[in-house]
């Protein structure tokens, strides 16, 4: 009987030392969601229409964006989005500069915002839904199909028609669980699910 007693005891201790193992491991990977998301900077960038002309004025202008530099110095996100902040008009005058170098007399607005973008794909990573900081570039009544990327860290690198993920830049900026987040994102996406309903909950 005592033996027994001991066994429910021993069991139950088990249990319990899984369950707080679980919820450790939880959110330690919640907070390293976080930490991703609020060490970014996206850009993104919306066509005036989805015809394809518009939309290669689009990726005219995410290229002659990238190319500009336009954050380097920047060392974290705080820098990076003052630079960007500061540095609007002349987001703006590249942007129209390209455009008018292309036959189109469309304005262009531009603004540092935070928004919702749900799970996207860039190249080997995939960056996790959520709120995050961005660059945001409209280009004249701006109904087209959107692009992005990140642009802070600067992981964006122009490669002729297409932009390719810096994976050997990514380890310098990121951690090892915020590489492992981007690298295996199914492995994460119900606990962060689950994550983001907890905080909206008790936020």
């Amino acid at each position: 009987m005592k033996k027994n007693k001991l066994n429910i005891i021993l069991a139950g201790g088990l249990f319990l030392a899984v369950i707080l193992s679980n919820i450790g491991s939880f959110v330690r990977d919640g907070m390293a969601l976080d930490e991703l998301r609020n060490s970014v900077l996206r850009l993104h960038i919306l066509a005036e229409s989805d015809s394809e002309y518009d939309q290669s004025l689009k990726l005219k202008v995410r290229d002659e964006i990238l190319k500009s530099g336009i954050l380097d110095g920047a060392e974290n996100l705080h820098e990076a989005e003052k630079i960007a902040d500061e540095k609007i008009p002349e987001i703006i005058d590249i942007s129209e500069k390209t455009l008018r170098k292309n036959g189109c007399e469309l304005p262009v607005s531009a603004e540092i915002t935070e928004m919702y973008f749900d799970d996207r794909v860039y190249g080997d990573m995939t960056m996790p839904a959520g709120e995050y900081k961005a660059l945001r570039i409209k280009i004249g009544s701006a109904e087209g199909h959107n692009w992005w990327c990140v642009m802070y860290p600067p992981l964006c690198i122009p490669s002729a028609c297409e932009v390719e993920a810096d994976t050997e830049t990514a380890p310098v900026f990121f951690s090892g669980k915020e590489l492992d987040i981007m690298e295996k994102p199914k492995k994460y996406k119900i606990k962060f699910a689950l994550w983001d309903k907890i905080k909206k909950i008790f936020g």
